[in-house]
């Protein structure tokens, strides 16, 4: 359903100047959440996550996102985000990210390049290069 829910509030986000990232079902606390994140160049703001809300909430009562009572979020992905798509990564060259292989293995560095079947980091000055399809989890991280 959630294909269903992001081809219906994709172009309405689109029409205010913003981009959708991602949609997520989430548990918190014992409360089921709808999860919608923005960007656009610049930054999210308060502003831009109500005017989203107001515009998607019609949608999503008749296309429903969750088959029970949920709670609504829509914010920015932050400067810690999942990279789940080519765009993902694309949007992410320069940052550092955090992979987490399929066979387990955990590996981070710089992103530097990203192409349709893999991207390369950069490890202590070396370049790597992996395959989507060995990626289990990858996320930007912030070295504070």
């Amino acid at each position: 359903m959630n294909e269903t829910v992001k081809t219906k509030i994709k172009p309405v986000i689109e029409s205010l100047g913003l981009k959708l990232y991602d949609i997520e079902n989430a548990k918190e606390f014992d409360e089921d959440i709808f999860r919608v994140l923005i960007t656009k160049e610049g930054g999210i703001s308060l502003d831009n996550c109500v005017e989203v809300t107001k515009q998607i909430s019609p949608i999503l009562d008749v296309y429903e996102p969750m088959a029970k009572e949920y709670r609504l979020e829509v914010s920015s992905p932050g400067i810690e985000r999942s990279l789940k798509s080519v765009e993902h990564y694309q949007a992410s060259i320069a940052e550092m990210v955090r992979v987490t292989l399929k066979d387990k293995t955990k590996v981070e560095g710089k992103l530097v390049s990203v192409s349709a079947e893999d991207f390369t980091l950069e490890i202590k000055g070396e370049q790597e290069v992996y395959p989507y399809s060995t990626v289990s989890k990858a996320r930007t991280f912030y070295q504070w």
